[in-house]
């Protein structure tokens, strides 16, 4: 079996909202999937229709979560493997060839996806994100994403293996996207810490300062040059907001000392 008789197998599906700028390069690093599903939250700009031009199924429906999303789409999925990306992500040649020969001769029942992250134009080799890796990649019917509100992860029925080659990642265009990101994680974080019965106090002290120290000194960051020291103080000014939205949201609950 080619790797284009591969891909055929493969159902992509790619969950957006506003993403015009970076749709058509993913879905391109992607071609010659058997089909491919985006789910759209109701995008203002093009993004449906540049997703409609390479060949892409689009439905729209409300955003609940990221795993809600997938999930969702997943029951749409026709075909025997699926591979999730987000709109901001793209195959590297290399990790086009594994995935090509994990369906040609398949050693597991999903694979874990090495993620190659920048940040200001800068690839970012430390911080952290060296170590960042996704289960995007399995047998149809062997994955389900666990409800909450953030940082959703696969869970996977069967063999988990590891490729080598990595999904390029570009997560943030500008400060402003930053930002605005930050504003909404910090409040789907706080919903599921609400839901968990955490603290936010001494945690709006303590986290942020840890939070940069940990990335910034014991993971390195600062060999990231000026990229990696603004990216980890922005980093701990989102851990702070984290908390603060849990404030508001204890307030509201009348529970305004934290108290679980």
């Amino acid at each position: 079996m080619t790797g284009i008789d591969a891909f055929s197998k493969i159902s992509l599906i790619v969950i957006t909202l506003n993403e015009e700028d970076v749709i058509e390069q993913c879905l391109e690093s992607a071609s010659g999937v058997g089909e491919i599903i985006v789910v759209d939250s109701f995008s203002t700009d093009g993004t449906v229709a540049r997703a409609e031009r390479m060949g892409a199924r689009v439905y729209q429906r409300e955003y609940i979560s990221a795993a809600d999303q997938k999930n969702w789409a997943m029951e749409k999925a026709t075909l025997d493997w699926i591979l999730i990306l987000d709109a901001d992500e793209y195959l590297s040649p290399e990790l086009r060839e594994e995935i090509g020969a994990a369906v040609a001769d398949p050693s597991a029942d999903g694979y874990w996806l090495r993620r190659r992250n920048s940040f200001f134009g800068r690839t970012i080799r430390y911080c952290g994100w060296q170590n960042d890796r996704v289960l995007r990649f399995f047998r149809k019917g062997c994955g389900i994403y666990p409800e909450r509100a953030v940082h959703e992860k696969l869970a996977l029925t069967g063999r988990a293996a590891h490729f080598r080659g990595y999904l390029d990642h570009a997560p943030y265009r500008d400060i402003d996207d930053y930002i605005e990101r930050m504003k909404s994680y910090s409040r789907r974080s706080a919903e599921d810490l609400r839901s968990s019965g955490r603290n936010w106090f001494p945690a709006v002290v303590l986290n942020p300062p840890a939070r940069f120290l940990r990335m910034y000194v014991l993971q390195l960051g600062f060999l990231d040059g000026a990229a990696g020291l603004i990216l980890c103080f922005l980093a701990a000014v989102s851990v702070f907001f984290k908390y603060a939205r849990l404030k508001e949201l204890s307030e509201r609950d009348g529970r305004g000392d934290g108290g679980k």
